[in-house]
């Protein structure tokens, strides 16, 4: 058991679990392995103690035992615990399919008893939000103290949290940990706090240190809801402006890199040129975005928008109209105008 990779152990019992039988060239194929390294894996997995069997024959595969209810006695309690830590960034996800996660259920019912309520704590205690921030980067390797905060989450115990907030700020307090999301390009960790529910960005902790106190933590609490009402929130932040625009089709490419996934496009216009609707936290903010842009884009609303863009034009031209060696009065144009 130890020679398999948990991701594969995990998605081979799905597979076994979602379809009556499967062979060892279907699990290669599905898992990008060798049949070898298939086969070797479903005779480890025998050895472990799930219930499989071969059938021989032209129409033979791999089969689970009771047609797909699985025991799992043979697993240890800390076996279980690793397999579903497996399982939550696949069965968890957002982007994962009605029959993947009744996959999910069943593998913790056909658990021993005494070890479901720690799968179901580490099967929940992690959510992939598939849609990015913005222009998101590459996902980057795990934060340092995941694994530190998914253990306290999977046990349900208080942790002290060593935290740099966004203005540099540096504090120590006591969080009731809730559970994990990867959305790129970062990881947060959702909790209760003295003020109430928090969420952190992992990559800007800076020490956790668990305790045996119990989390408090409600009955209802649901980690995927809870994130997915945080995320809107935080996107209609993002989104406090709504600028509509005509763009020539030539600077359609400059404005994307402009404004990155906050620009959508209409259909083209007779004359080829472009409705789009750009969402932005500010108008002075987007004003100074879309100022390089004037060849190519006519902002239609909101006014403040093109007002802004007017006083910015009206001092680039004052700054750069004058010799270079002329004197400047420095009278720059504020976000609160």
């Amino acid at each position: 058991m130890k020679i398999m990779k948990s991701d594969r152990l995990v998605a081979i019992l799905l597979l076994l679990q979602r379809r009556e039988q499967v062979t060892a060239a279907e699990i290669a194929q599905e898992l990008e392995v060798s049949e070898r390294t298939a086969r070797r894996d479903l005779d480890a997995l025998g050895m472990a103690g799930i219930p499989i069997y071969s059938v021989r024959g032209r129409s033979g595969g791999w089969r689970l035992l009771g047609g797909g209810r699985i025991d799992l006695s043979g697993l240890t309690e800390s076996e279980a615990r690793a397999l579903f830590v497996a399982t939550a960034p696949v069965a968890t996800a957002d982007t994962a399919t009605p029959e993947l996660r009744a996959s999910l259920r069943k593998l913790v019912r056909a658990l021993p008893e005494t070890f479901r309520t720690g799968a179901e704590a580490a099967a929940s205690s992690l959510f992939v939000d598939s849609r990015p921030w913005g222009m998101a980067d590459a996902p980057s390797s795990p934060p340092p103290f995941l694994e530190a905060l998914q253990d306290a989450v999977i046990r349900g115990v208080q942790a002290r949290l060593g935290y740099v907030d966004s203005a540099g700020a540096e504090s120590d307090r006591i969080v009731h940990p809730l559970g994990l999301v990867s959305k790129r390009p970062h990881w947060y960790l959702v909790a209760h706090t003295a003020h109430g529910q928090r969420t952190f960005r992992l990559d800007r902790v800076t020490a956790v240190v668990p305790s045996d106190e119990p989390a408090l933590r409600f009955a209802d609490f649901d980690l995927t809801t809870t994130w997915r009402a945080l995320a809107d929130d935080v996107e209609r932040l993002r989104e406090g402006v709504e600028v509509h625009a005509i763009c020539a089709p030539e600077g359609l490419g400059f404005l994307r890199t402009a404004v990155g996934d906050n620009l959508h496009i209409g259909q083209a216009a007779s004359d080829g040129r472009i409705p789009v609707v750009i969402h932005a936290p500010s108008e002075y903010g987007i004003a100074g975005h879309l100022a390089g842009l004037v060849e190519w884009l006519d902002i239609i609303s909101p006014p403040g928008v093109r007002d802004h863009l007017g006083r910015i034009g009206a001092a680039l031209t004052r700054r750069y109209s004058l010799p270079r060696d002329a004197p400047v009065e420095w009278t720059p144009a504020t976000a609160d105008e």
